[in-house]
């Protein structure tokens, strides 16, 4: 090996030691600085740790729950309030505050103590199990009222007295606001109201339908702890709800109710529904049936089943019982009307000329359609004889209106009954709706426009039914159906409103005129069959209504009364339905009409209706429809109690 490469080795090694001493040195000092930070920051956190503290959270941000807003109101017609949401407290404790200095401890659980009753031994073992926790909600102690909150904010203010040692240095305790939804009357407009879920969404009635307009939106609070580990917070409010003003009147409401409670505690039904409309906007003065529920606590079934009951049902089966329950029978559910859809018939025969005022029909007590023979309710009598168009309403005749069907053909039949709203929802604001069944040309023969004249084999819910008797006693104005009449903000300012709810004409002024009349006189006359819904001092027009159920057997009717009040310029409508009274003899349209006479008696005054001291007496009397139906067992004619008849199958409803 050459010198030169020796010496470049040594020179290498020599460079190697140098390096590692360099290295060796700057790991020293590192160390040395290192176990000098450790010892300051031991030597700080022992000494001042506790002001450190509190300057780290003074520094640090501290963001609480969303402030939630507040439900809009739901008020009736007069500003009453059906639904309303209040305010309340929860509780909340912050552990980490309450921990952060010793002296903390003791005037907070005494504060919690004196005020709630919450015990210091479980005010610690919360400090022990979340030491760490900034938010720690009292589950027993949510939904407080003021009046409790404001007790304590007072012992607040007594810890900031230096002459008050007792409650010096409460910290950690503070109020979360929500909201609650309260019904102040309770089942009252059950139906129509609806109530909230859990996540404060509507689930029924105005609460769901307008679930978007009643919801308003969150807002937060941002703060932070000053030196002094006072929380400072800044806040960005929350936006309120649109209150909505429906168009129920609660003491027509209330009564109506009451009059449902009565006639089911005497008589009791299936199902009994009652809608009270104004006829010139579609505006719903009230709508119920039974049984209501409480808004307040709509889950609950025992007032309806026993606990052993309840306790066999499984979830399912609960769940079945309270949809049935929160069911709205007058939207949701169709039926075949009966003899209350005849006006809008002779009503589309006037219009479209096929029949005029006047006009006589021989009823020889029924029709031979196609391949049966189908009775009047006169038939055992040898029919009505010769018989008006007013006489056809008043006495119920079949015969007449099965005539007026086939002059008008299923083409124009149909088209009425479309122009009518039957066969489509009506669009009321209220979820749930059926659009009940109607035939079309391809599926109505000659049998089915017959029954469908007189009100069978075609089915219809409450609603259409009252929408379309409005449309031919206010004039030929059809009007949507509606149950909100406005929605404003909190401050009053009307945000939307349905004032105009006109959707189209469907018959001459001249043609309701008539209608009007004949209906007083259905009501008025001695003879005629909805007598017993005239009220002393009124001037009531209506229909009855008998119609079997097909589906149920023999001797289930479903019986109902339809009317308006005054004679000459309806402002009110109302409609009745009874599905199966319970009593043996069900045919009699007189519990509905009845119902009905006693419903409008004590409710037209609250709707600015008062009884003259004399009423429109008819002239017309007609002794022919005093008429006397047998019984008769023969196997083609089936007698309905006091109602009519069913032929071949097919209902004849008086």
């Amino acid at each position: 090996m050459s010198r030169k490469a020796v010496d470049t080795r040594k020179k290498v090694r020599v460079a190697k030691k140098f390096m590692f001493a360099r290295l060796l040195c700057v790991f020293g000092i590192v160390l040395i600085v290192s176990i000098c930070l450790v010892v300051r920051i031991a030597y700080l956190n022992e000494t001042k740790g506790n002001t450190y503290e509190k300057k780290v959270l003074a520094q640090q941000s501290y963001v609480s729950n969303v402030i939630k807003y507040k439900r809009g109101d739901i008020t009736d017609r007069n500003g009453n309030k059906l639904a309303t949401s209040v305010k309340v407290y929860n509780l909340i404790l912050d552990p980490q505050i309450i921990l952060s200095d010793e002296k903390f401890l003791e005037p907070t659980m005494k504060a919690l103590k004196d005020v709630f009753g919450i015990s210091n031994k479980k005010v610690k073992k919360i400090l022990e199990d979340r030491p760490t926790s900034h938010y720690y909600v009292m589950e027993d102690y949510k939904s407080l009222s003021y009046n409790k909150v404001a007790e304590f904010e007072k012992l607040l203010e007594k810890s900031d007295k230096k002459d008050d040692d007792s409650y010096k240095y409460i910290k950690g305790v503070w109020f979360e606001e929500e909201y609650i939804r309260n019904y102040p009357y309770s089942t009252v407009a059950c139906d129509v109201i609806g109530f909230c879920a859990s996540d404060e969404s509507g689930a029924c009635g105005i609460e769901m339908q307008y679930n978007s307009s009643l919801s308003g939106s969150y807002g937060r609070k941002y703060g932070y702890y000053d030196s002094g580990l006072n929380l400072v917070q800044k806040v960005k409010p929350a936006v309120n709800g649109n209150t909505v003003v429906s168009t129920i009147d609660v003491n027509v409401q209330g009564i109506l109710e009451q009059h449902i409670d009565s006639f089911e505690s005497r008589i009791g039904s299936e199902h009994i529904g009652c809608i009270i409309m104004n006829p010139n906007n579609g505006e719903i003065y009230a709508m119920a049936s039974y049984p209501t529920f409480d808004l307040n606590n709509p889950s609950d079934l025992s007032a309806f089943y026993s606990k052993s009951t309840l306790k066999k049902m499984s979830d399912k089966e609960k769940h079945e019982k309270l949809n049935a329950l929160w069911r709205n029978y007058c939207v949701s559910d169709s039926y075949e009307p009966g003899s209350t859809l005849k006006p809008m018939v002779v009503a589309a025969a006037l219009d479209e000329g096929v029949s005029y005022d006047g006009e006589l029909f021989n009823c020889d007590g029924g029709q031979q359609v196609a391949d049966r023979y189908i009775r009047c309710v006169a038939n055992a009598s040898g029919g009505h004889g010769m018989t008006s168009l007013c006489q056809s309403l008043k006495w119920s005749c079949n015969d007449v209106l099965m005539k007026l069907g086939e002059r008008l053909g299923k083409t124009s039949f149909l088209s009425y009954m479309k122009e009518f709203g039957y066969g489509s929802k009506t669009g009321i604001d209220l979820p749930g709706e059926a659009s009940g069944a109607v035939f079309d040309e391809s599926t109505m023969g000659p049998v089915q426009l017959a029954t469908s004249s007189f009100g069978q084999s075609q089915t219809a819910t409450m609603v259409q039914m009252a929408a379309a008797f409005c449309a031919v006693i206010n004039g030929g104005n059809y009007y949507q159906p509606h149950i909100v009449k406005e929605i404003s903000t909190e401050s009053g300012a009307v945000v939307s409103s349905n004032d105009d709810m006109l959707v189209r004409r469907v018959i001459t002024e001249d043609t309701s005129k008539l209608i009007r009349e004949y209906l007083y006189k259905t009501v008025a006359d001695e003879d005629g069959t909805a007598s017993p819904a005239r009220v002393k001092g009124y001037e009531i027009g209506g229909k009855t209504g008998t119609a079997q159920k097909q589906l149920a057997g023999k001797g289930k009717n479903l019986v109902s009364f339809i009317g308006f009040t005054p004679e000459d310029d309806p402002e009110v409508m109302i409609y009745v339905v009874v599905d199966e009274p319970h009593v043996e003899d069900q045919g009699h349209s007189t519990y509905a009409t009845e119902f009905a006479s006693g419903v409008m008696k004590d409710i037209l005054p609250f709707l600015g209706n008062y009884p003259s001291n004399s009423s429109k007496k008819s002239k017309t009397k007609n002794k022919a429809s005093k008429v006397k139906l047998p019984s008769t067992k023969d196997g083609r004619l089936i007698e309905m109690p006091n109602g009519g008849y069913v032929v071949g199958g097919y209902d004849v409803a008086q």
